[in-house]
C-alpha cells in the first residue's frame, strides 16, 4: 500500500493548537468558493467584455474554461488555508482524497449502492427492452448475426453521438468533476478543519452546493413563459434534489476517503436522471423501486464501511474523520 496521505489525529490537533482555521472563516471560505463557481461564468461578458459566443458549442466551451479556472483557484486557495505541514503535490492530493489505493472498491461499491436507488428505472428499461424484443420476434425476426450487428452499430452510433455532444460533456464530465473538486474536496476539508462534526458537514456542505445552482433560475423562468410561480416550483424541486444528492455525495466522500466515490455516483445520477417511482403501464416498477430503496438503506453503512477503503482504521483518526465512523 502507498503511504496514506491522511494526517493523523494527533497531527491535526497539534495544527489546531498552532492556529487552525475557525468555523466562521471556514464557512466564509466555502461561500466565497460557491459564489466564485457561479460568478465566473459571467466574467467573460461582464468583466472581460468579450463578444457573445458565435455558437452554443462555443458558449459551453467558454463555460468549461470558466469552471475549470474557478476549480483550480479553489484548490489552490484551500491548500493555502489548510494548516498542512507539507505543500508537496502528492501530499496535497491526499488532503483532497485523491488516492489510488483501494480505487476499485471506491468505484464499484458506491456505484452499486447508488444503482439500488434506480432499481425502478433499471427495471423499467429492462421491461421496455423485452417488449422491443417481443415486437421484433412477432414480425418474424430472430436473434441472428445481422440483428446483433445492427444493435451493436446503434450502440456505437449512440456512444459517438454522446461523445460529440457538448451537453453530454457538461453533464457527465465537466460538471461532476469540477463540482466534486470544489464542493467536496475543498469545502469538506475546510469545514472539517474548522471543527465541524462530520454529520454537520454532510448537512451544511449541500447548502452551498444547492445555492450554486440558483443561476439556472433565469433560464427556467424564461422556459416557463416568465411565470414566477412555475419557475419557483421547478427551481425548488431542483434545489431539493441537489441538497439530497449533495448530502449523499458528502457522505460517500467522508466515509470512503476517496474523491472518486462521489464522482462516479454523480456521473451515474446525471446519466439516469430522477429515479422512476412508478409506471402506469408496469405496476411492478414501484415494487422494484421499493425493494431497491430498502436495499439501499440496509447496505448504506455496511457498503461504505471505512475498513473496505483503507488497510487499517484502528486508532487512526485521519484528516477527513472517516476512521471514527467504523
Amino acid at each position: 500500500m502507498t503511504p496514506s496521505p491522511s494526517l493523523g489525529f494527533d497531527q491535526a490537533l497539534k495544527m489546531e493548537e498552532e492556529g487552525s482555521i475557525s468555523k466562521p472563516f471556514a464557512v466564509i471560505a466555502c461561500i466565497a468558493m460557491a459564489l466564485l463557481y457561479v460568478a465566473i461564468l459571467y466574467a467573460p461578458t461582464l468583466v472581460l467584455r468579450l463578444p457573445p459566443p458565435s455558437s452554443f458549442k462555443n458558449f459551453m466551451i467558454r463555460r468549461f474554461i470558466c469552471v475549470s479556472v474557478s476549480s483550480a483557484v479553489s484548490l489552490f486557495v484551500t491548500a493555502l488555508i489548510l494548516p498542512v505541514r507539507s505543500r508537496e503535490f502528492p501530499y496535497l492530493l491526499g488532503v483532497y482524497s485523491m488516492r489510488v489505493d483501494h480505487i476499485w472498491q471506491a468505484v464499484a461499491f458506491p456505484l452499486s449502492l447508488t444503482s439500488l436507488m434506480y432499481a425502478g428505472s433499471l427495471f423499467l428499461k429492462s421491461l421496455l427492452l423485452v417488449d422491443s424484443w417481443r415486437e421484433h420476434t412477432s414480425h418474424g425476426g430472430s436473434l441472428s448475426f445481422d440483428f446483433c450487428k445492427n444493435v451493436s452499430q446503434r450502440l456505437l452510433s449512440s456512444a459517438s453521438s454522446i461523445a460529440s455532444n457538448v451537453l453530454a460533456w457538461r453533464n457527465y464530465i465537466v460538471a461532476p468533476l469540477t463540482e466534486e473538486l470544489v464542493f467536496r474536496a475543498c469545502m469538506i476539508s475546510l469545514l472539517l478543519c474548522g471543527g465541524f462534526q462530520t454529520y454537520s458537514v454532510i448537512l451544511l456542505c449541500p447548502v452551498f452546493f444547492s445555492l450554486a445552482h440558483l443561476n439556472h433560475f433565469m433560464e427556467i423562468w424564461s422556459s416557463q413563459n416568465y411565470s414566477f410561480t412555475k419557475a419557483s416550483m421547478v427551481i425548488g424541486l431542483q434545489l431539493g434534489y441537489t441538497v439530497v444528492f449533495g448530502s449523499y455525495a458528502s457522505f460517500l466522500f467522508i466515509r470512503t476517503g476517496h474523491l472518486i466515490s462521489p464522482l462516479v455516483a454523480h456521473i451515474f445520477c446525471n446519466f439516469m436522471g430522477l429515479p422512476v417511482l412508478f409506471s402506469k403501464r408496469y405496476g411492478m416498477v414501484t415494487l422494484a423501486y421499493l425493494v431497491g430503496l430498502v436495499g439501499f438503506l440496509w447496505l448504506l453503512f455496511p457498503i461504505t464501511s471505512p475498513d473496505l477503503y483503507n488497510d487499517r482504521t484502528d486508532n487512526c483518526n485521519c484528516w477527513h474523520g472517516y476512521c471514527s465512523w467504523s
